[in-house]
């Protein structure tokens, strides 16, 4: 039609934009609702919403309204991989993920409570990064993680193959554990000791949960624990939380769009996955 193609972007850019006063408005009601996001998920966030913002901008009104999070930082050890029990290979170095229950992974992490901690046992599917199990308890046993693995395996009903990743802590190298995901045909893989780079999806999924919804509130007890998390993870972290691995959308869009897309051979970018493994 012999139009100059600058004419197209002329039109785009002269589209009106959010004063900040109307901007910070929506980053500080993202904020309350999401206290722990960075500003690259806020920015997302907003898009989502309809407000089509650089991150940069994002960024100074959130550096100027001291809205960035600062991190805090715990350690306790939960992983005892001082025993006799059979030790698996790692199976997912470097792994394709490409559907769901390809690879579950597993770990055990700790909450601070008034007097002393409760455990946290949970199971993630890899490919969408969905909680599908977990379990808490005052004891790190392995009653613990079975408990965890018993909920995932009947929200999911796999069939065999699966691959079930964890650590060497004895919760998982445990007979009675192995048993139970020999059992339901699972194959079974492992950390190599002492490098938390092998699991690092689930030391991802810790430091989202310390630092959104764990550090937040302080518990005294651990039925504060069992009456909170649920929230988080299952209407929150699963249902609301973006996650950049996923293109900015949460677990539970993201395995809706991959179910309803399966029969078209059509899906987004994220067909293809790979765990984040380092060396």
């Amino acid at each position: 039609m012999k139009i100059a193609r600058s004419t197209f972007y002329y039109h785009l850019a002269t589209q009106p934009s959010v004063g900040d006063t109307d901007l910070l408005d929506s980053i500080e009601a993202i904020c309350l609702e999401f206290p722990r996001y960075g500003y690259r998920r806020v920015t997302a966030e907003l898009k989502r919403r309809h407000i089509i913002v650089n991150h940069k901008r994002v960024l100074r009104l959130m550096r100027q309204s001291d809205l960035l999070c600062r991190v805090r930082h715990h350690w306790v050890r939960t992983t005892d991989s001082r025993h006799g029990f059979t030790r698996y290979p790692n199976l997912v170095r470097d792994i394709q993920l490409s559907h769901l229950n390809q690879v579950w992974l597993s770990d055990i992490t700790y909450i601070r409570i008034r007097h002393g901690f409760v455990y946290l046992a949970a199971i993630l599917d890899a490919f969408s990064r969905r909680v599908i199990g977990y379990a808490v308890s005052a004891r790190l046993e392995a009653s613990l993680t079975i408990e965890a693995l018993r909920m995932a395996i009947t929200s999911r009903k796999p069939g065999p193959g699966v691959i079930h990743h964890s650590d060497q802590g004895v919760q998982y190298a445990s007979t009675e554990y192995t048993h139970e995901l020999e059992a339901h045909g699972f194959v079974i893989s492992m950390s190599r000791r002492g490098n938390p780079y092998d699991n690092a999806v689930m030391e991802s999924f810790f430091k989202t949960l310390k630092q959104e919804e764990v550090y937040l509130y302080e518990y005294e007890t651990i039925d504060d624990v069992l009456t909170r998390l649920p929230h988080f993870l299952e209407g929150v972290y699963n249902h609301k939380r973006l996650h950049s691995a996923l293109g900015y959308i949460p677990p539970d869009e993201f395995e809706e769009l991959f179910i309803n897309s399966e029969t078209n051979n059509v899906f987004p970018d994220q067909t293809l996955l790979t765990l984040p493994v380092q060396s």
